[in-house]
This record gives structure tokens, sequence and C-alpha cells, in this order.
């Protein structure tokens, strides 16, 4: 039996009527840009997340980018993240001409390890009436960016405790997260901005490209408004920017499938225990640990696997999707090359990226699908162990 490792066809169409509607509502108000689709969008999702604004945008792409030239990073600061992430987290930094600097994730959760992010402020930095430099380089840190990885969110109590003491800005790379939570705070409210991106894949996904960033901070809000259109108002323009705006279609869509998401979430984690209990107890895998103060979304179900490549090539014969997020880690990608890190300075996140491999999670999987999965698993490494 094929098992898709997404059908979003599955969770459109019981939504199809409404979405229609949407589009035909959007069509007769040739209101395509802004207008109160996307305000009314920016509130829900502000609300559904724990902040007083949200500032939509292109993708989550921008949302970093958005986030970080409001906040004042600027060309040759320094800008803290991890090596084990999609590679708009570096690839935003690097853009607005700044340099990301990476430090290692834990092993369990793959998200950025709180004493790594101290210890290299402590070897490397100081407080000066600049505010936190690079003793060396003399470059300001201007930020620090975590990312909360396959829906889970990193620890933000100790990242917090270390930003703190440090008085460094976070902003959140939630962009695989919306609807977590850590404690009694969501994904995205828990730093100076959260990011969030409505590609198509993601658990709130748009029909198309879309991000949006949240904040508690009206000044902060007001100046991305601004600089998600040329830096200014009209034709008025206090500093240059870029065009990045979530359109009023995509906005109504999002909508749409807000009030769906809670539901969804709730699919992918029976999905996930399902696949603890069936492959929990298998030596050669590791199921996701998840941080008993955190609660997961599951944008992937990511497991560690003995011999991942050949399980891989096992699956996909099999029709069974599957897929490895991710597997160069960003420090030893050809373009940061000049950020001048080498194979070994982060031994965790290349460990990760040649065991992880992310196997069908979506919320409307059948438990027939969730048993070819495992059963296909399984029979991978009864073979592996008939062959030794």
């Amino acid at each position: 039996m094929p098992v898709p490792l997404l059908d979003i066809n599955r969770q459109h169409e019981p939504l199809r009527q409404e979405l229609m509607e949407v589009f035909q509502r959007t069509l007769d108000s040739s209101r395509f840009v802004k207008g109160p689709e996307l305000e009314a969008f920016e509130r829900e999702l502000a609300e559904y997340v724990g902040t007083e604004q949200a500032v939509g945008c292109a993708s989550g792409t921008d949302a970093l980018m958005l986030a970080m030239q409001a906040s004042g990073v600027g060309p040759d600061d320094l800008v803290v993240t991890v090596p084990f992430t999609f590679f708009s987290t570096a690839g935003a930094v690097a853009r607005l001409g700044a340099k990301p600097v990476m430090v290692d994730v834990l092993p369990d959760t793959y998200n950025m390890d709180p004493s790594k992010l101290s210890d290299w402020l402590q070897m490397y930095c100081s407080v000066t009436d600049r505010g936190v430099v690079e003793s060396r380089s003399g470059r300001a840190v201007s930020a620090v960016i975590p990312v909360h990885l396959f829906g889970q969110p990193a620890n933000m109590t100790d990242l917090r405790k270390v930003c703190e003491e440090w008085e460094l800005p976070i902003i959140e790379d939630a962009c695989q997260s919306v609807g977590a939570r850590w404690e009694d705070e969501g994904a995205g409210s828990m730093g100076l901005a959260g990011c969030l991106s409505f590609f198509p894949s993601k658990n709130l996904g748009a029909l198309g490209d879309g991000g949006m960033v949240t904040t508690d901070d009206p000044d902060l809000a007001e100046r991305m408004s601004r600089l998600r259109e040329h830096g200014g108002r009209g034709y008025l323009h206090s500093e240059v920017g870029w065009n990045s705006r979530l359109d009023a279609l995509q906005a109504g869509f999002l909508r749409v499938k807000l009030r769906s998401l809670d539901s969804w979430h709730r699919g992918r984690r029976r999905n996930a225990a399902f696949y603890d209990r069936e492959l929990g107890s298998l030596s050669q895998v590791v199921t996701p640990r998840i941080d008993h103060r955190a609660v997961s979304v599951y944008n992937q179900y990511t497991i560690r696997a003995v011999s991942r490549d050949a399980l891989v090539s096992w699956l996909r014969n099999k029709e069974i999707g599957c897929a490895v997020y991710y597997p160069v880690p960003l420090h030893l990608q050809e373009c940061f090359e000049n950020l001048g890190y080498r194979r070994g300075d982060f031994p965790v996140a290349e460990k990760a990226s040649e065991e992880v491999v992310s196997i069908p999670v979506f919320g409307e999987l059948t438990e027939d699908e969730l048993e070819e999965v495992c059963a296909a698993i399984k029979e991978f490494y009864d073979r592996e162990s008939d062959s030794e």
C-alpha cells in the first residue's frame, strides 16, 4: 500500500466549499493586497499564538528578515543560531549582510543547546558600551535565533535566562511550530518576535507562500509593517525596505484553515503516539523525545535510524513517503564556507544529519497506512538481522 509523506488534498477536501467561497469573495472585492481579510487574519493569528501584534508577509524567510532588520540587526553584525535547521534560518541572516554564528543542538530534541550558547558567549564575547561584542572581531552580537524544529519548541526557559543575562533579544524561528507550546506559552510568543511560515506543507499551510511575524512590541510591529512595503507609507519612505506582503487571498484561505488547526494537531499527536508504541521497542530506531514541558505539533515525525540511507531506499521502493531533514548541516554547506567552520565543529548536528529520517504523520493518515509504515520499517530491520 503506497503511503504519501503528506497529502494536502485530504486536508482540503472537507474545506473545499469554504475555500472556494473565499476565492469568490476575494475575486468580487478586488482587494487582492492588504485589506480586511489580511487585517482579520493578523488579529486571529496573534490571538492564537498569544501576542498583541502580527504582521503578515510573503514567506517565513521574509518574516525572519523583517524581524531582524526591524530589531536593529545590521550589516557585519553577528546573529547566533544553529547548524541543524532549514537553510533560511541562516540564509536570512546572510542576506541582511550579517554573519550567522552557530552553536550545536541537543541530541534528543535537535533544538539549540542553551549550555552551548552560554559557553560561546562566555568564551568569545564581552559586554561593552556598544552592547555585546565578539571580543576578537569587535562585531556586535545583535540577536539569538533558536529554531523550534519539527514542531517542538526549544528550551526557552534556559535560553531566555542566558539571553536575559547578556541582554540579547531572541527572535524565534517558529516556522515549523505554529500552535506548539512551551509550558504555558505559545511558540512565537516567547521572544522579541516570532517568525512563522505558511508554506503549503506546514501544519498551517497557505495555497502558496506566506509568512507572519508575531510580537508584543507595537513599535516593532509598526516598523515591520513599513519595511514590508518598501520602508514607507504611500510614497513617503523613512528607510529602504522591500515588497513582502501576504496576499488577501492567502490570508482568507488561512483564516478558514486556522479554525481546524488544533484538530489537525490532535491527529498528528495521535499518529505520533501510534509510532511511539510500534517503533519504540526497535533497537535500531530512536523515536522522537518530547520534553515534558513542551507540546509538539509534529510538523515532522523524525526518527534516528541505523543504516538510514538503506532504510530510505527501502521505504521509497515500497512507495512509502519519507524525507531526510536535513542531510547536510548548514556549517558544511558550500555557500557558508566563508564562515570558517569545518567537519567536527558541531558533532551533534553532524551525527543527526547522518541518522534522521522523517516518516508520514499528517493527521488524515488511516490506521492501515500507519501499520503499513511500521511493518515496512520492521521488515527492513528483520532482513538486516537475517543477513548478518
